[in-house]
Order: structure tokens, then C-alpha cells, then sequence
């Protein structure tokens, strides 16, 4: 393999970012090493909230500068949304000590207990990265490691989204605290704005796979990213498939690497415009420096591991007998209710929640198919009408807009001109965002009461920030109305209701997925959400592969499924599939050929 295109050259800040699942993290941490290695001082930053640093680099990374003993000149950090929220809170709140009433400032934690002031105190921390002269000072690069898509297009239009507002506001916002301590870094938010336009001091390198929805991803999030003046150059397809030896032949491997090229060959066009680089599948995955120095080595052409091939990779798939089939008929027997799937991007969220909710309405049950995911593609996964079987997707924009729509509309109708304008100037503050987004999250939660919903949700760190602001919704209801919760039922409510409500983590048998699937896990439970299922993906010691690189992968799993058994109840394994699970008949076999466990 040659030297990556997005390796030569590397300006002082590289972003890696792309649809959940493709690689971002292992490259990410691959270029920051390359980069220590070459005798410059590096950070590698991570902004996802479910971030998995210390897992790739085997060291322990917190939300400080660590040091990496294995990689002389190489530091990391995660920024924690809830450790940047509680500085955040206390740097807004400990002046007010001893000068207001404890009762005013009680008053004001709790207005900055909610997910907008979670975001917010993140993207403070975010913006210091680009524009702190003291961190400018201490590196010579500064590597991005984001979170996927959605949530990355959301936090790269923050630094513009509040310049603008601070340029334009002149009161303060709706959640108070928050305005107060941007003013204060206007300057630094403006710097911010500026690097990430820079293309000579920014490179911006979309992550992918060579898989249709992944590339459509891609191509999306270029076009939103020039939208907000933000340029990527680069494009990296990453774990493609080597040519299989002559002497080889499995059917599965060469459908896989098929669909690959013939998903490359019809990329959409607009992805031409960046230069491409390819990176060939690895096993195992690139974890610790060692690993991931060779991941981008310029000699390797396979796959990493020369280990011979264990024995017995087909022990996943004499687990049980039963079928994904089995989790309908639990979920039939109730006649209504919400079914929330759940996990880390590309683990397969879409096709699971599709074929459910599929098979409820081939049973004859009205169905509602919504998805919170703004990379979501649920008309790809299901392109073709089906009775009785609604589809959705909470939009992000359109939501903001009808919020902002309703609040003129009934809060505002009866106000002065200044009182307006007031409300609107409110309304453009980007904390409101969230708030318009959950408001569409309960619509739907509440249909849930007279028929199924099932919901495709977001990456687990933009669903943690979206049930964090259904726990805020809560607490202000429980402190308007009082404890006794005979009056009213709020969403939390719904959610933490198991005779309602079915939360599905959905996973590869993978280390890094299964590890973020049971922290997302012990947060529900955390929550007082009860998860019910497990729905392991791709499994290929379920396909049983002939090719030896798959077996070699196949055997792998058995330790991230033994994992999974000691967490769930119910377990269903689907197998890796030689085409993609795509239109109802296709979801609809999915649902009878698996192999579901219970413990």
C-alpha cells in the first residue's frame, strides 16, 4: 500500500469523520501515531460522546491530556459531554455565590442541567482545540476523531451557528447560562470558524465503506459541509476486500467483494471531486500502537494477522434454535407499543428495526417506521410500499422549523413588535434545536400507546443527548406538577415502562461495538430503561464461511458473544448475508434466519 494521499502533507489539524461503523477512530489514531512517529508534537482529539480511545490505543484516556507511553509526542483526550458540562455549570454558577439567594441559584443549575447545555459546554471545549494559543503552542498537529456523521455536521456548524447568534443577539437565551459564557469566547469562536474554513490549515477526510449507503453518506456530508463553507478534500473507502488466492473459492467472500467494487463503481459522482484513498480490510482489528503503526505502513497489501486459523468457529451457531421470528411474536402478543433499536452507526440499527417492523405489518398490525438518525436511510433499506406500514424520519430542519413556527404562532401572537422580536431572536439560539427534536421524539413515543412504533434510532451519543433531554422534560414536569405521578405521564415515563416499551441494542460481534452496546447498556438501565433484547449483526460464524481470512474472523466472535450472553436475556444472532438485506422480501426472510438465545 502507498503512503495514504490524506498522510502527505497533513496541515495542522486533520478531521476524520464519516457514517458510524467505518473506521474513523482506528484511522484517526493510525495518523496521529504516524504522526508522533515523525518527530511531531500531536493531540488526538476525540469528540464522540461514545468514544472508544482508550480501547484502540490501549491506554486509559480521560477527559485530560494523556500522554501515550507507547507513542513518544503523542497525547489524546476524550471530551465528555457531562465532564465538560459540569466545569461548564460551575464556571456559570460559582461567581453567583454569596450574590444571589442559594434558591436563584438552584433555580439556575437546573435550567443548565439539560442536554443543550451538555452540547454546548462540549462544543466550548471543541472550539479550544482550534483556537487556544496555548494548545497551538504545545502541538504541531491537533487529529479530530469525531463523532459519526450527523452528530459531527451538528457540532461543525456550532462555531457558525454561534458567532452568527452572538454577532445578532443582544438579550440572552433561552437557557440562560450558556449565552453568558460564550460572549465571554467570541473571539475564540470566531478563530474557530476561520481554521475550519481554511483548507491550508484543515484537512477534512471523509471515512467510508464501499457500500451504497455509506457512499451516499459520504456524499451528503460533503454537500453540508460546503454548505456551511467547510471544505473536505479527501475520501478514504476503508476495509475493502482483497482478492481472494486462486486456490481459494467461498461464495460469501466473493459476493462480499463484488458487492464492493460494484458499490465503488456507482458512487455518486460528486465524490470524484476528493482525492481517494483505499485501505485494505485488517485482521484483527488495528488495536494498541503496534497495530495501528502498521495499519497505514506503505509495504502492507493483506490483511494483518498471519496467525494460523483456530478450530471450532462454528460454536456461535448451535446456540439455540429459535429465530429472530420469536422476538415479533413476544412483541405481537402485547398489540401495541414502542420498539427503540438501539447502538453504535453502522451496526446494522436500520435493517433490524425495518425487518421488524416489517413482519408486524405482514401479521396484519398497523406500523409506524420512524427513525431519530440524521444519517438514517430507511428508504434505502425499504424502497417499495407496504400495506398497512408507515414510514417516517424525524428531520432534523423540518423540526426546528415548526417548532420555531408553533412558538411565534402561540407564544408570541399576542405580543408587542419588541416582544417578537425578542422571541425570535431567542428562537434562532441553537440550544432550541434539541427541544424541537425531542418534541417529534414524544409525538412519536406517544403513538406508541395505540399501535406499533418502531424507531431506528441515532448512534449512541447523539441518542444518549436526546434521552438526556426526555430526562430533562421530565424533572420540569415532576417540579411543575409534583411528584405523584397519577396526573400525567411524560415520555421518560413511557420509556422506562417495559410493558410498553422494548429497547433492542443492536451490535457486531465485534470489540469496539460490543464494549459501546454495554456501556449504552448500563446507561439504560441507569435511565430506568430495562433493556430487553440483543440483536448480534453480521455474524459470520453464523454464515460459516469456507474462506480462511473469514474463518479466522469467524472464530474472533466467540469471545464478544460470550459477552453479550452475560449481559442479556434474549440474544439473536444474525448471520454475515452474501446481499444486502434490502426490500421487504429480502428484511422479511432476515426475520426467519437467525438464531436467537435465552439465558
Amino acid at each position: 500500500m502507498a503512503l495514504p494521499h490524506f498522510l502527505a502533507d497533513p496541515p495542522r489539524f486533520l478531521f476524520f469523520t464519516g457514517k458510524g461503523g467505518v473506521g474513523k477512530t482506528s484511522l484517526a489514531c493510525a495518523t496521529a501515531v504516524r504522526l508522533a512517529e515523525q518527530g511531531r508534537r500531536t493531540l488526538l482529539v476525540s469528540t464522540d460522546p461514545a468514544s472508544n480511545l482508550t480501547e484502540v490505543l490501549a491506554t486509559t484516556i480521560e477527559h485530560r491530556l494523556t500522554a501515550i507511553p507507547t507513542a513518544p509526542g503523542l497525547s489524546a483526550i476524550e471530551i465528555d459531554p457531562e465532564a465538560s458540562a459540569d466545569a461548564y455549570r460551575d464556571r456559570i454558577l460559582t461567581p453567583l455565590v454569596g450574590e444571589l439567594p442559594e434558591a436563584e441559584i438552584s433555580a439556575a443549575r437546573e435550567q443548565l442541567s439539560g442536554s443543550c447545555t451538555t452540547e454546548v459546554a462540549a462544543f466550548d471545549e471543541f472550539t479550544t482545540y482550534l483556537a487556544d494559543p496555548a494548545v497551538l503552542e504545545d502541538f504541531d498537529h491537533v487529529v479530530f476523531d469525531t463523532a459519526p456523521t450527523g452528530h459531527t455536521i451538528r457540532l461543525l456548524q456550532l462555531p457558525g451557528a454561534w458567532s452568527d447568534f452572538l454577532a445578532t443577539g443582544t438579550g440572552d437565551t433561552s437557557c440562560l447560562g450558556p449565552l453568558a459564557g460564550l460572549d465571554k469566547h467570541r473571539a475564540t469562536y470566531a478563530a474557530a470558524v476561520a481554521a475550519l474554513r481554511d483548507t491550508s490549515r484543515t484537512r477534512i477526510v471523509l471515512v467510508t465503506r464501499a457500500q451504497p449507503s455509506a457512499l451516499a453518506e459520504a456524499a451528503r456530508t460533503a454537500a453540508e459541509l460546503e454548505e456551511t463553507g467547510i471544505r473536505p478534500s479527501h475520501l478514504v473507502v476503508n476495509g475493502l476486500l482483497p482478492a481472494s488466492p486462486a486456490d481459494q473459492s467461498d461464495p460469501l467472500y466473493e459476493a462480499t467483494r463484488s458487492r464492493e467494487q460494484a458499490a465503488l463503481a456507482s458512487r455518486p459522482s460528486s465524490l470524484d471531486a476528493l482525492v481517494r484513498d483505499e485501505v485494505a480490510f485488517c485482521f484483527p482489528a488495528p488495536v494498541g500502537v503496534p497495530a495501528l503503526r502498521s495499519l497505514l505502513a506503505e509495504h502492507r497489501a493483506e490483511p494483518l494477522s498471519t496467525e494460523p486459523e483456530p478450530a471450532g468457529d462454528d460454536t456461535a451457531t448451535s446456540r439455540g434454535t429459535t429465530d429472530l421470528a420469536a422476538l415479533v411474536d413476544d412483541l405481537e402478543a402485547a398489540g401495541h407499543g414502542l420498539v427503540l433499536c438501539m447502538g453504535k452507526g453502522g451496526v446494522g440499527k436500520t435493517t433490524v428495526a425495518a425487518a421488524i417492523a416489517v413482519a408486524l405489518a405482514d401479521r396484519g398490525h398497523p406500523v409506524h417506521l420512524s427513525t431519530t438518525d440524521p444519517a438514517a436511510h430507511l428508504t434505502s433499506t425499504l424502497p417499495e410500499a407496504v400495506p398497512l406500514l408507515t414510514v417516517s424520519r424525524i428531520d432534523p430542519a423540518a423540526a426546528i422549523a415548526t417548532y420555531r413556527e408553533h412558538v411565534m404562532a402561540t407564544k408570541g401572537r399576542d405580543a408587542s413588535d419588541a416582544e417578537r422580536a425578542a422571541l425570535a431572536e431567542d428562537l434562532r439560539s441553537p440550544c432550541n434545536d434539541e427541544v424541537a427534536v425531542f418534541n417529534q421524539f414524544a409525538q412519536v413515543i406517544r403513538e406508541a400507546r395505540r399501535g406499533f412504533v418502531v424507531l431506528d434510532t441515532a448512534p449512541t451519543g447523539h441518542t444518549l443527548l436526546l434521552l438526556d433531554a426526555t430526562g430533562s422534560y421530565h424533572r420540569d414536569m415532576v417540579r411543575l406538577l409534583g411528584p405523584d405521578k397519577t396526573g400525567y405521564r411524560t415520555p421518560l415515563m413511557m420509556l422506562q415502562d417495559p410493558t410498553l416499551t422494548h429497547a433492542v441494542i443492536v451490535a457486531t460481534p465485534e470489540q469496539t461495538p460490543v464494549s459501546e452496546a454495554a456501556a449504552l447498556h448500563s446507561d439504560l438501565v441507569r435511565a430506568g430503561i430495562t433493556p430487553w433484547a440483543w440483536v448480534v449483526n453480521a455474524s459470520l460464524a453464523a454464515a460459516r464461511p469456507a474462506s480462511p481470512l473469514l474463518r479466522l474472523r469467524a472464530a474472533a466472535e466467540q469471545r464478544q458473544l460470550d459477552r453479550v450472553e452475560a449481559l442479556a436475556d434474549r440474544v439473536v444472532v444474525l448471520p454475515m448475508l452474501a446481499s444486502e438485506p434490502v426490500g421487504h422480501d429480502r428484511l422479511a426472510s432476515l426475520v426467519h434466519g437467525a438464531v436467537t438465545t435465552t439465558s
